[in-house]
Order: C-alpha cells, then sequence, then structure tokens
C-alpha cells in the first residue's frame, strides 16, 4: 500500500508540476498574467488532481486480508484526513450501504457526495457571483473587447517609444535629420568622442577630413550612418553600436553632414573618390 502511495505522490508531483511549467503556462511573453487567469489555472488543477484521486482509490475496492486488519488498526493521520475529504466508507461496512435495487446482479451503494466535491461546488458559485459583480456589475475590471482594447493601446504607446528610440533605425532605414534639436545633440556626441580623431570643425586629424567632397566609404546620411555603426577597423575607427543606440548615431551623422562645404582651420588633403549629391540615397559596399 505504501508503494501504491509512492507512486501516486510522484505522479501528483509529476502534474504539479507540469501545470507550473512555461510549457503549460504557454504564453509569458506573450500577455501578462492577470489574477482570474491564475484562479482559472488553479481550478483546473483542483479538478484534474481530484480525478486523478478518485481514478487512483476507485481501482482500490478489492483489498487483501491484511489490508482489511490495518483498517481494523487505528487509521493513520493521512487516512482519517483522507476520509474526512470524501467521505468514503471502508469495504467491510459497504453491505450497509447497498440499496434494495438489484440491476441483473448489479448493486448500488447510497455513497455520500465527497466533501471536497461540494467544497468545489460552492467555490464555483462564489466565483462566478464574484466574477458578475466584478465585471457586469461595478465594471472594475475590463471585458475582453475592453482589455483587448487596452493591449493594443499599450502596445501602440511601446511602439512609439521604441520608434522614438531609433530601435528600428538601421543604414537602410535611417533619413537625415534638420531640426536644431537633433542636430545640436549630434554636436553634442561629435565633440565627446569624435574631435580626437576628425577634428572639432571636422578637418580631420587622424580621420579624414569631414568637410570636403571626398568620402572613402561614401557620403550621404545612409553610408556615415553604417560606418559609424560598424566601424573601420583597418582606418583604426572603432564600431560605435555598442556604446551609442541608432537614434544618437542618426544624430551624430546629421551633424557630421552638416560639416559639408564648411572651411576648417587646417584640413586635411581629401581622401577617397568624389562623393555625388545624387548618390546619397544609396550605401557604399563594406
Amino acid at each position: 500500500m505504501r508503494k501504491k502511495f509512492n507512486h501516486f505522490t510522484v505522479l501528483l508531483a509529476a502534474i504539479i508540476v507540469f501545470l507550473s511549467s512555461p510549457i503549460f503556462a504557454a504564453g509569458e511573453s506573450d500577455f501578462p498574467p492577470s489574477y482570474y487567469d491564475i484562479v482559472a489555472m488553479f481550478l483546473i488543477a483542483v479538478i484534474i488532481i481530484s480525478f486523478i484521486a478518485i481514478v487512483y482509490y476507485e481501482g482500490k475496492k478489492v483489498v487483501s486480508e491484511e489490508e482489511v486488519e490495518a483498517l481494523k488498526k487505528e487509521p493513520s493521520a493521512f487516512a482519517k484526513f483522507r476520509r474526512f475529504i470524501t467521505k468514503t466508507t471502508p469495504v467491510e461496512t459497504e453491505n450497509e450501504l447497498l440499496l434494495d435495487h438489484d440491476y441483473d446482479g448489479i448493486r448500488e451503494l447510497d455513497s455520500k457526495i465527497p466533501p471536497w466535491f461540494l467544497w468545489l461546488f460552492y467555490i464555483t458559485i462564489v466565483f462566478a457571483i464574484f466574477y458578475m459583480l466584478d465585471y457586469h456589475v461595478f465594471n472594475s475590471s475590463p471585458l475582453q473587447d475592453e482589455e483587448y482594447a487596452i493591449q493594443v493601446q499599450q502596445a501602440e504607446f511601446e511602439r512609439a517609444a521604441l520608434m522614438k528610440s531609433g530601435a528600428f533605425l538601421n543604414e537602410e532605414s535611417v533619413t537625415l535629420l534638420t531640426d536644431p534639436a537633433a542636430i545640436d545633440a549630434g554636436k553634442q556626441i561629435y565633440t565627446a568622442n569624435c574631435v580626437a580623431c576628425h577634428a572639432a570643425d571636422g578637418g580631420g586629424l587622424v580621420g579624414p577630413n569631414l568637410t570636403d567632397d571626398n568620402w572613402i566609404h561614401g557620403g550621404g546620411i545612409k553610408n556615415i550612418f553604417k560606418v559609424i555603426k560598424y566601424g573601420v577597423s583597418a582606418k583604426g575607427m572603432i564600431a560605435w553600436q555598442s556604446q551609442l543606440n541608432p537614434k544618437q548615431m542618426q544624430d551624430v551623422a546629421s551633424y557630421v553632414i552638416t560639416l559639408h562645404g564648411t572651411k576648417p582651420a587646417n584640413p586635411k588633403q581629401p581622401e577617397g573618390p568624389i562623393w555625388k549629391e545624387s548618390d546619397s540615397t544609396a550605401v557604399a559596399s563594406k
């Protein structure tokens, strides 16, 4: 009997772990959990565990003489608890519950409804009342269509925030910024990170001159953004994508373009081919 109980305990533990696993939840990242989802999952777990308990104990109708003698002794604490929640009748006293009906030799027991089943039924009634008051009387929680609208609105808000941060920007989608705020932000980034190689006025030091018409890796916002993002290891320029977000790289690339045509104090000799303005929408190959 102890071995059977151990098997049931292992099975019960496996079911509980399965119900609490991310596979059974199947949507942690899709929608945020809510309290009624948790309640529903709890009720499903109770029903499944109760069904398994019924199947397990119903399959123990036939008992050996040793088990009969064990039942005559003082029951264990677990046996008392099981009898309390199921109101089961010992096999040796089942004759007292037999009904008078006889269906082709099949006799029926007048057993009581298990208390756990009644408790579960009462819980569903209380839950239904609470659900009705919460969703349809006081309107304190949104219905499914309202919750969907809220989630769509939240998704749009998050998408707008990502767009504003430049999370979707790359060398193919980047555009030239001309508003003063973006240019000023790009100038601050340039001053903090780029003057050591390109000089404060863009005339070039270790790095090339940024004010003339010659560009080693192509001019225009897309190519400048790409060079800033991936760097040029052969020339000693690091990839800034690990230190600047896409919006910051767009700001500084737009600021670099404003340096074109200016007159630096000590301009470096031109490097690379002349970049035509008509090619400013193209992306040069690496």
